[in-house]
């Protein structure tokens, strides 16, 4: 550490521009790998690692030090990950688990169904759809891994809202409720309603409320809280997702999920 301070600051660490900020962010992150990939680093060991002066690292390792990304080895010079780090990547491997957990469940949604299954979690109050299984029909629903949709005209949304809090409901209604169709319910007091009857029937629907002949029917998978964390839906289009068919193909999906919420340590809230 005395040799890092002893090199000082670079010229440029005062440079708060927009391009440095990113520059900063990218050899920073160069670190945190080197340091992944080791059992335990020295300042000069992850600076020869890593191509960076002793005190561009050290500037960086106290930074993630005081997030709890890196931790130094007491009586030691070396140091290690830490929990900080840990407790974002665990977030990714929840995630990873429920795609790998739900893949069988959207298999068999697809074969039973004849629709194109989706997942999808909340992000920033949008829906961003993580997989899906296609079905083989010619006419289809396309969501590839990161589309995003607003939750108020979309199935998976709407099942998460409607086991969501009021505050959370609130936040999605004051950010604008935009129409793509006649279909979207763009008034609040519609959409309450609608998720009053989602959570009475235990499914979304969406009514061809995004996408002109789309219809979807969705519902949500729980945590071990009872809240929801992702969706489960199936989209196809509309002559052959009948009204006539929604009690039918609402009992799949809402089972479903049901399944991938047990098969992840989840439960149905109280």
């Amino acid at each position: 550490m005395a040799e890092a301070r002893q090199r000082g600051r670079p010229r440029a660490f005062h440079d708060k521009t927009a391009q440095n900020t990113v520059q900063s962010l990218d050899r920073a992150l160069a670190i945190l790998e080197v340091l992944a990939g080791g059992s335990g680093l020295t300042l000069t060991e992850l600076a020869q690692s890593s191509g960076q002066s002793t005190a561009t690292v050290y500037r960086v390792l106290s930074t993630f030090q005081a997030h709890g990304f890196v931790e130094p080895e007491p009586g030691a010079q070396r140091w290690h990950v830490g929990a900080g780090a840990f407790r974002v990547g665990s977030s990714y491997l929840r995630r990873t688990t429920l795609v790998d957990q739900a893949r069988g469940a959207m298999q068999g949604l697809m074969r039973e169904s004849g629709e194109t299954a989706n997942l999808g979690i909340e992000d920033r109050d949008e829906v961003l759809f993580l997989t899906q299984v296609e079905t083989p029909e010619a006419i289809r629903a396309f969501f590839p891994p990161g589309t995003r949709s607003p939750m108020h005209v979309s199935g998976i949304g709407k099942a998460l809202l409607a086991w969501s809090g009021t505050r959370k409901v609130v936040r999605v209604m004051m950010g604008g409720l935009p129409g793509f169709t006649p279909q979207s319910l763009t008034d609040g007091v519609e959409l309450e309603k609608d998720l009053i009857d989602t959570r009475a029937r235990g499914y979304a629907i969406d009514n061809a409320e995004r996408t002109e002949g789309m219809r979807c029917i969705a519902a949500p998978i729980f945590n071990a809280h009872g809240e929801p964390v992702a969706g489960l839906s199936i989209s196809g289009p509309a002559f052959r997702m009948r009204e006539a068919r929604d009690a039918e193909l609402g009992d799949l999906v809402r089972r479903a999920a049901l399944g991938v919420t047990e098969a992840t340590g989840g439960r149905m809230p109280g």
